[in-house]
């Protein structure tokens, strides 16, 4: 007797499911993480257009201040490599550690001096509100924009603009 059941065949999955998604969470080529602004990347990892959120992973090499912003949607993070923490919060988010942020929560994002790479995987729904210092609305991203700007990093990279494809549900 086998210690495992035998695969589900093919023939045996529902018409019409979408392909699943397995790759190497941290790549080795360097040109897979997209750049945000000096020293932030973001890798993407899924980007659902159908149920408008993205999965990836931000990596920043540089302490400060990353950005002000809200989310109308509930954010999953766990942390990979590094801390964080946000100004507004007295907590800090360390390797290891879980956070959930509930719709609504506003924050400002610091990596501080002594930390030299930031990993934490992120899982946003719906968009993402910028705030400048008087906290009025100066932007916003969403899962289209994240794939628009992850389609000119990877055309310019030469690794095509379709690319992204492979993380798009």
């Amino acid at each position: 007797m086998s210690k495992f059941p035998p695969p589900v065949p093919p023939e045996r999955q529902p018409a019409g499911i979408i392909p699943e998604v397995v790759l190497k969470a941290e790549p080795d080529d360097e040109r897979v993480w997209v750049p945000m602004e000096p020293n932030v990347w973001f890798r993407p990892l899924l980007l659902n257009t159908v149920a408008g959120y993205w999965t990836s992973l931000l990596r920043v090499r540089a302490a400060g201040v990353v950005s002000c912003h809200r989310h109308p949607g509930p954010v999953h993070g766990y942390v990979i490599k590094g801390r964080w923490r946000y100004l507004e919060h007295d907590w800090i988010a360390e390797t290891g550690s879980y956070v959930f942020e509930p719709p609504g929560e506003t924050h400002t994002l610091v990596v501080d001096e002594d930390v030299e790479e930031m990993i934490t995987w992120f899982m946003v729904t719906g968009s993402m509100l910028y705030f400048d210092q008087a906290g009025n609305l100066v932007n916003y991203t969403d899962v289209f924009d994240r794939i628009e700007l992850c389609r000119r990093h990877y055309e310019k990279v030469g690794l095509g603009a379709d690319f992204v494809n492979q993380f798009i549900r």
